[in-house]
């Protein structure tokens, strides 16, 4: 029965991902895929969160699944921003490239560990 909070999640968070991804893209006039380093540093966040959400006792494993597997693991993308980057690369965006990979590496870990402080905060 574990699969179908999975199912649930990734449900909504993939047309969450292609829509937001969509949004946000089409405000920029620029090659950087701020749709994609937004979902990513977006889904790092309630993943953080939900993290300690777990561990303070807040959240059980039925949400983790719901949530952090599916929803999460729908909305953020490892593929496309690795995609995105070569592509920029590949253009002669390498800054371009380089800022995606360091930005996205920075920010994905500062929102994770602002949402694992978050859940300690409301939670600890």
């Amino acid at each position: 029965m574990n699969w179908l909070y999975v199912v649930l999640g990734a449900m909504v968070g993939a047309p969450l991902r292609h829509l937001t991804d969509r949004a946000v893209q089409s405000r920029h006039d620029s090659v950087f895929p701020w749709g994609t380093f937004t979902v990513n540093v977006a889904g790092c966040l309630v993943l953080g969160l939900l993290t300690g959400a777990v561990a303070a006792g807040a959240a059980g494993p039925r949400l983790q699944l719901l949530l952090g597997t599916g929803l999460c693991g729908a909305l953020t993308t490892y593929s496309t921003f690795s995609y995105e980057t070569l592509r920029l690369a590949e253009a002669g965006a390498r800054r371009y490239a380089a800022v995606n990979v360091a930005a996205s590496v920075a920010a994905g870990l500062g929102a994770a560990f602002a949402g694992v402080a978050l859940a300690g905060a409301v939670w600890g």
